[in-house]
């Protein structure tokens, strides 16, 4: 899985042309340590990770919309010449067709949620909270202000090594389906910090979203566990602020696991004891991924856009395939 810059290029250029591909993580396709499948009688461009006999693919075929069967059903080939099993991750509804049409089964794994920034404020009761959490933040001195990664990764570095430490011992920094600072693609991404005393004390990065809702990805973000309350707050919200000023359309949070399970039908064939599966994992599944704290953090901006995001197995449903996925992110 070396970095290969000739083959992620291709990768961004595919995410940034074929509009059909509206994922909005799609950025994450240029992640160091991404694997890529191209065929040369189909344009396009399948992101992957090798895990185990599993190839484990990140989104759906990056290509046109005429061209996603075909380029889906290589890389099927690609992977039986291997003796492997495709499970995918973050599949958007439009992408689905191709994937029955191989045999897959479709679950919904959870979603990703958006703002319109066009409509967006903070105005009204639902929102005191939040703006009495960033006052709080900002009363304490906090400085929040758009910055080059230069000036500060050497103390994000160490802010990230902090906060994975007060998760518990052996827990490792997640990849994959999250963001990354820093290599090739740093200068496409926007990084808006919160100072202290002149010292870090959290922040967040920015990845670009292509597609029929542009704008900007909530991407990676880090607290110093020591911090006062309303530090990520204070920086989302400086950032939404220049944002809107610039005519962004949209601010994406990403997606979520195990979340908004029931906002539209089931795709046909999908497990029923999967999709159970996943409801047990949002009760219960904290360890395996804290995803009621996730959207927590997500509904205090009042998303107005939830969009359905799939798993899809090769092979019918299993546990198996969804372990392999978190052995993609590092997360087991």
């Amino acid at each position: 899985m070396a970095d290969n810059y000739a083959e992620s290029d291709k990768a961004l250029e595919a995410i940034q042309k074929y509009t059909v591909a509206d994922n909005p993580s799609a950025f994450l396709a240029v992640n160091s340590g991404n694997s890529y499948f191209s065929s040369p009688s189909s344009p396009g461009v399948i992101v992957y990770r090798p895990t185990g006999r599993y190839l484990v693919q990140f989104g759906g075929p990056f290509a046109p919309a005429e061209s996603r069967a075909a380029l889906l059903k290589d890389f099927v080939a690609f992977a039986a010449e291997q003796d492997r099993t495709i499970v995918a991750v973050q599949v958007q509804d439009a992408d689905a067709e191709p994937y029955l049409e191989q045999g897959f089964t479709i679950n919904q794994m959870g979603a990703s949620y958006a703002i319109d920034l066009s409509t967006f404020s903070l105005r009204g009761t639902a929102f005191m909270q939040l703006r009495n959490k960033i006052a709080r933040s900002l009363r304490s001195g906090l400085e929040v202000r758009e910055v080059p990664l230069d000036d500060w990764e050497d103390q994000m570095r160490a802010l990230d090594a902090s906060w994975l430490g007060t998760k518990g011992e052996g827990v490792k920094q997640l990849e994959f389906l999250v963001g990354q600072y820093g290599g090739h693609y740093q200068s496409m991404r926007r990084l808006f910090v919160g100072i202290l005393d002149g010292k870090l004390a959290g922040y967040i990065t920015y990845s670009p979203v292509y597609g029929a809702q542009p704008g900007w990805l909530h991407d990676l973000t880090r607290r110093l566990p020591s911090g006062p309350p309303g530090v990520m707050e204070a920086i989302n919200k400086t950032a939404i602020d220049v944002f809107t000023a610039e005519g962004v359309k949209f601010l994406h949070f990403g997606f979520t696991p195990f979340t908004s399970l029931d906002k539209r039908p089931q795709l046909p064939g999908h497990s029923e004891a999967f999709h159970w599966f996943m409801s047990h994992l949002w009760e219960n599944g904290a360890a395996v991924y804290p995803a009621q704290t996730q959207l927590a953090y997500k509904q205090k901006w009042a998303p107005g856009i939830v969009l359905p995001e799939n798993i899809a197995f090769q092979h019918g449903a299993s546990i198996p395939s969804l372990v392999h996925i978190f052995r993609a992110c590092n997360a087991v």
